[in-house]
């Protein structure tokens, strides 16, 4: 929490700094204009003199002048800070949950995730507000009373002797608020995950009538989330009024005192105006605290959200080598045990087009987790070219073996810019996975819009789509998973041809129970109960009944 909060500050400290002395600037200037009207009222209008008052008046035009340019300025700089900060925070939240060794997900929703780095982030980057706005309050407080200490000594000193006591009491009626403020954000950011997971499947919940069940899970889910906000907002209203009540007695008690020396005579009528007016002036400074206070408690509850996701140990543990230059694309499994696999031992020569078929689909689940490094295999080995996956960079290893899983989402923008995400080939991943004959059927083309998770097109349509973004990618080594279930039986075998045509001289493993795909394949590695059962060329593998039942129904 202290680091992400101190990264907060230092990454945009020039502006900070800047507001913080354009504050006190104008703080200053503020605390001087009931001065200047007092000078006015003694020197100026006591003594009738036209022409000292038309200099005073000069100056207090050029104090006021400072004021609205040194409040403009603050104002933009601590902004700017403050955006900034959110904005560096959203990046490094992003670059944590898209790094390759992953972990930052674990137990936590999309929305989840989203709450955190939008709603949270923006309340760290309010620090950078708050910041400067304290430094000026703190500012004000003390020109106000070195201003006080000079027109009564009694007055200044009840100023320096109560600020601090005030500093002091908002700290401590801001620690419910702290507290609050975390158990709001908590629920708020699990309310979004459960909406973004319930629109996600909302498809799937419909089909299978279960559209009552989730309302009711999202509306308890809101019920707590609103709950948590409405414990949040009294504590906000306990610090605001308590915080209120104590600054009105506080001036009060200095526009009590002060009147007193006024009427015995110790000040005069002038330094009685400047005196209740820097009380007044007081009010802001005093008041502000408790706002500031406010925003330190949220920065903090939400500091310490952000940082959890930020210090999430990897999913696997991170290893430092890089494979062999250039690729050979030689994937070697080795005595694999992990999730229902028992010892599975089959590998993939460099070029070649090898197919996997997996009897369980829970089968094809663990072996996908483990050739994409999602987790290592509790026994044995997955080698590329040699070097274990688990010594491999994260980053130089998804650059050189890319696993396209079945239900690979689409992104917002147009056929063209989802093929060419996944790398330069594009022209020739269009051709192979028929994505030309998609755009075809579409207004604009290849140019026409897609939906957030490519819900605008078919089911067919989206897996030809991401089949070609993964060719596009042209890695040395590609894994595929059922990238035709959703195709009629003429496009499967055209994609089928597309696939080996494009990934000519490369590696490809596709795990999947297409006819059409094992056929194009060179071999194929029947898995059944967890074990490899069989090798061979897919018509040589449908003599195997077990095999004939899995791929041909």
């Amino acid at each position: 929490m202290k680091t992400v909060l101190s990264d907060a500050v230092s990454g945009q400290w020039r502006s900070v700094a800047a507001a913080s002395v354009l504050g006190a600037a104008h703080q200053a200037g503020e605390a001087m204009v009931p001065l200047l009207i007092g000078v006015v009222i003694d020197e100026a209008v006591g003594t009738g003199t036209t022409g000292r008052l038309l200099g005073w008046i000069a100056v207090l035009g050029a104090v006021f002048l400072v004021l609205s340019t040194s409040f403009r300025f603050s104002l933009r700089a601590s902004e700017r800070a403050s955006h900034r900060a959110a904005h560096e925070l959203r990046t490094r939240l992003a670059q944590r949950v898209l790094a390759a060794d992953g972990g930052a997900q674990r137990g936590r929703l999309s929305g989840e995730l989203a709450s955190i780095a939008t709603a949270d982030a923006q309340r760290v980057g309010a620090v950078n507000l708050a910041l400067p706005t304290a430094f000026a309050a703190v500012a004000g407080l003390l020109v106000g009373a070195v201003a006080l200490l000079r027109v009564s000594l009694p007055l200044g000193l009840l100023v320096l002797v109560a600020a601090p006591l005030l500093l002091v009491l908002a700290h401590l009626l801001g620690k419910p608020l702290e507290r609050r403020s975390d158990a709001e954000q908590d629920r708020a950011a699990l309310a979004s995950g459960v909406a973004a997971d319930l629109v996600a499947g909302l498809r799937a919940l419909k089909g299978i009538g279960a559209e009552d069940a989730a309302a009711d899970r999202y509306r308890a889910t809101s019920r707590d989330s609103m709950a948590a906000a409405v414990r949040a907002a009294r504590a906000r209203a306990w610090l605001d009024g308590s915080m209120l009540a104590v600054t009105g007695v506080f001036l009060a008690v200095v526009a009590l005192v002060g009147g007193r020396l006024a009427a015995d005579g110790a000040i005069t009528v002038g330094q009685l105006v400047a005196a209740v007016g820097l009380a007044q002036f007081l009010l802001w400074p005093l008041s502000v605290f408790s706002w500031v206070n406010g925003l330190f408690a949220q920065g903090r509850a939400s500091a310490a959200r952000i940082g959890e996701v930020l210090a999430a140990p990897p999913a696997v543990p991170p290893g430092h080598a890089s494979p062999a230059e250039p690729v050979a694309g030689h994937v070697r499994l080795s005595g694999v045990w992990s999730g229902t696999l028992r010892g599975v031992s089959f590998e993939a020569a460099p070029g070649e087009l090898l197919g996997v078929v997996a009897r369980d689909p829970a089968d094809a689940a663990a072996l996908l987790a483990v050739l994409a490094r999602e987790v290592d295999p509790e026994e044995g080995e997955v080698a590329l070219d040699g070097v274990a996956l688990s010594e491999l960079d994260a980053a130089a290893r998804r650059s050189a073996l890319l696993v396209a899983a079945h239900d690979a989402d689409l992104f917002e923008g147009s056929l063209r810019d989802n093929v060419a995400a996944g790398g330069p080939r594009v022209a020739e991943a269009i051709a192979a996975a028929r994505v030309d004959e998609v755009a075809e059927a579409l207004p604009d083309g290849l140019d026409s819009a897609v939906s957030e998770r490519g819900r605008s097109l078919s089911g067919g349509q989206r897996q030809r789509v991401a089949l070609a973004r993964a060719l596009a990618a042209a890695p040395p080594v590609l894994v595929v998973h059922d990238p035709t279930t959703a195709v009629d039986a003429v496009t499967e075998v055209a994609l089928a041809e597309g696939v080996r045509r494009v990934r000519r001289g490369l590696t490809t493993i596709v795990v999947a129970t297409s006819p059409a795909l094992l056929t194009a394949a060179d071999r194929v590695v029947f898995v059944r109960d967890g074990v490899v059962a069989a090798t061979g060329g897919h018509a040589e593998l449908t003599e195997d009944e077990t095999y004939r039942a899995v791929v041909l129904g």
